[in-house]
């Protein structure tokens, strides 16, 4: 028997506000995930990204079994950004932030054990050593032990007063030591511990998954999910609209019109659209030709036309979204002259899950052709960019990227992102001033504080010209009427819930 905890919820150092609240896909619908005495149907469910490496969690992969329900991790996300009990009821620091002590909940794995502290501190060591690592812990030396039955003490080396956040992370949900049994893969299937348990992965193209009636958290209303991944955001759409979806996520803003009023749901988001350019090789090694890209971008027809008003004009890394950031924000530093292109070949890529980035890649060729560039552009599936876009093979990437997804802490993102040492550094930015600026922002506690670092860092960053963000955009779910308690999460984590239901 576990011990009743006597921990108080240690209250988390961040909460960076964000403009608007998870709501439910139906006005009226239950979005707490509380069940209810009546059972639906299955909820079919359209996701924008296939699965890249066979539903691994330590990549993209974690993100869509979070969106479905079938992991979770020691904490979650609320609506403001705060870490909120999950797999652990409570926490609290020790040592100045050098270590967190977890008090788990009572909770079963989908194949029937129990969750232990020994189990959770191997699926957290077993994230540790993944490689690459996942964003979560980029420049992070986490380990974990059990303390008793029902207590994890997670270790991080140096302080992290944002571990309890970092926790949230899809990537480091737990599995059952099943899980692991074969060496150098994780199986998640009948293996996690949310309310909806994997049961079938057919390729890249589809799941099944069925409710799990032990979750912790009460049982679901749906009794599963028929998922498919659909990279054509039209096909989800088309999908909505004939009634073969009940869920699409991430639909095009050339499609919104044409469906239903009441099927679409937008979202206020941390989400930029950005012109990641390759300082470690090709024609952008030059700041000079960084500078003269920067130059000749004209952002504003991006939200514009690309985005049909659905996006803002970007400002920064952190958009309107995060209401704090206006206020805070400071002129970018030590931009390079701008140097003159000379018909420079260069090649952006970009991928199709989210079709206004290949239109926005046409406005860009326009854009840096008329500069001066020769520019290509290649487009592919996530899937298949993914590794050569982390490689540096292209000179630039368009790409999407919700700075608050890895952690909902403003500093993280700025770690994986740009520095040295970040596991998902789409320009491959290494800068002495970029990596103090993100260094001295970590190693601050409170949270105002915190923030005006991270805009700091933020100037230092957007002065490499390594990064020119575009729009800040909303995303638009397609909830069909029938469908009540669908998850609209600003951190683009959580879709379906206990409550979800049609």
């Amino acid at each position: 028997m576990r011990t009743p905890s006597h921990r108080l919820i240690a209250g988390l150092l961040l909460a960076p506000l964000l403009t608007g609240c998870f709501a439910s896909g139906s006005e009226g619908a239950s979005s707490s995930g509380s069940s209810a005495s009546g059972e639906g149907g299955r909820l079919r469910v359209a996701l924008a990204f296939t699965p890249t490496e066979n539903f691994s969690p330590y990549g993209y992969d974690a993100f869509n079994l979070s969106r479905l329900g079938v992991a979770e991790g020691l904490t979650k996300l609320d609506a403001n950004g705060t870490a909120a009990p999950a797999l652990a009821e409570s926490w609290t620091s020790e040592k100045s932030g050098l270590s967190w002590l977890f008090t788990l909940r009572d909770a079963k794995f989908q194949d029937g054990e129990t969750v232990t502290a020994q189990a959770v501190a191997s699926a957290l060591t077993h994230a540790a050593r993944a490689e690459p690592a996942p964003a979560a812990l980029s420049g992070v030396k986490l380990t974990a032990q059990a303390v008793g039955e029902d207590q994890v003490r997670v270790n991080t080396g140096e302080a992290d007063p944002v571990l309890p956040l970092r926790m949230s992370n899809p990537s480091l949900a737990v599995f059952s030591p099943k899980a692991y049994a074969k060496k150098g893969a994780v199986s998640p299937v009948g293996t996690a511990t949310g309310p909806f348990r994997l049961t079938k992965i057919t390729g890249d193209t589809a799941a099944t998954l069925d409710r799990f009636d032990d979750y912790w958290g009460g049982r679901a209303q749906a009794p599963g999910i028929d998922a498919t991944f659909v990279a054509d955001g039209t096909a989800r759409a088309n999908s909505l609209r004939t009634g073969q979806t009940d869920i699409a996520e991430a639909l095009p803003v050339a499609q919104i019109a044409s469906l239903d009023k009441g099927t679409v749901h937008e979202t206020n988001t941390a989400r930029n659209t950005s012109l990641y350019l390759n300082t470690k090789s090709g024609a952008f090694t030059d700041a000079g030709l960084r500078a003269a890209a920067r130059e000749a971008i004209g952002t504003s027809v991006i939200a514009k036309d690309v985005y049909e008003g659905h996006a803002e004009t970007a400002q920064g890394i952190y958009g309107p979204a995060l209401n704090w950031a206006a206020g805070k924000r400071i002129e970018p530093t030590g931009r390079a002259e701008v140097a003159e292109p000379g018909g420079k070949s260069i090649t952006i890529a970009t991928y199709t899950g989210r079709p206004e980035l290949a239109e926005a890649a046409q406005v860009l060729q326009q854009q840096l052709r008329k500069a001066g560039f020769k520019v290509k552009l290649e487009v592919r599936d996530y899937a298949r960019l993914e590794g050569d876009l982390l490689a540096g093979k292209f000179d630039a990437a368009v790409a999407s990227r919700n700075v608050m997804l890895d952690t909902g802490d403003p500093v993280s993102v700025l770690v994986s992102d740009f520095t040295c040492d970040g596991t998902y550094n789409l320009s491959l930015l290494c800068d002495r001033n970029v990596d103090k600026a993100v260094a001295d922002a970590q190693a601050v506690a409170d949270p105002a504080k915190r923030q005006d670092a991270a805009m700091k860092a933020e100037a230092e960053i957007l002065g490499t010209d390594a990064v020119v963000p575009l729009a800040h955009l909303k995303v638009a779910t397609g909830i069909r009427a029938s469908v009540q308690g669908a998850l609209l999460d600003p951190y683009e984590r959580q879709l379906i819930g206990t409550g979800t239901r049609r």
